[in-house]
């Protein structure tokens, strides 16, 4: 009972997934995403080996349909009960939905994006998600037009049940993500989500400039402190 989306930035390369469901934890579940490789979305009855599988896959050279029917395969009899969306480097999608997922389980690609949604509310969720990344300016941030396309999606009707968790998960240049927030438990989880990427967009930067080189990092203000951060 998840709706989410897979996407690329044209502009920086950056890939990332934003997801919201009535399952807990289910970013952590169903989120994968790794610089200059790809991302995929783990969905229905999640087997979240599936996403490092997909990672890995595309890391080798594979591209996203080819990625997407090793990892059917690799899914052997559980298959009909998985649905992926997957993304390479290259902004090339393609997605899965197995036979056994529930009622108005689909998906939808558009240019660098593809939408996995299942147990939603109708069949306009995944198309509505791909419509809000489409048309959302390529020179804004990655992470924001993921969000914009969470926000649409639940516009849209989102789950049949009520959501309670939210991801977000974007990765840059380097071997950790620039962007993994989550919300769990909440009982508005997608606008937790886009309270909490307000909070932490000003500091994203600083936090890679820190692990980088920490004597040239200035220090970070965050708010409500009584002192900086150092």
């Amino acid at each position: 009972m998840t709706f989410s989306l897979v996407g690329r930035c044209t502009r920086t390369g950056m890939v990332g997934v934003a997801l919201s469901s009535s399952a807990v934890v289910v970013a952590s579940r169903c989120a994968w995403a790794r610089a200059g490789i790809g991302a995929v979305a783990t969905l229905h009855i999640t087997d979240p080996r599936l996403g490092a599988l997909g990672l890995d896959l595309m890391e080798q050279g594979y591209d996203a349909p080819t990625t997407r029917d090793a990892l059917v395969a690799a899914a052997g009899a559980d298959a009909p009960w998985r649905q992926l969306a997957v993304i390479d480097r290259s902004g090339g999608t393609a997605c899965f939905t197995g036979a056994r997922c529930g009622t108005v389980s689909d998906t939808a690609e558009g240019g660098n994006c593809a939408s996995g949604c299942n147990v939603v509310a109708n069949d306009r969720v995944p198309r509505a998600m791909v419509e809000a990344f489409a048309t959302s300016s390529p020179d804004t941030h990655l992470a924001e037009r993921l969000l914009l396309a969470l926000e649409a999606g639940l516009a849209a009707g989102g789950e049949i049940m009520e959501e309670r968790a939210a991801g977000l998960k974007v990765a840059d240049r380097q071997v950790w993500p620039l962007v993994d927030l989550r919300v769990d438990w909440h009982e508005r989880p997608v606008a937790e989500l886009r309270r909490i990427w307000t909070g932490y967009q000003p500091h994203m930067l600083s936090y890679v400039a820190r692990a980088l080189d920490p004597d040239s990092a200035p220090p970070i203000a965050l708010p409500g402190a009584k002192r900086k951060v150092s």
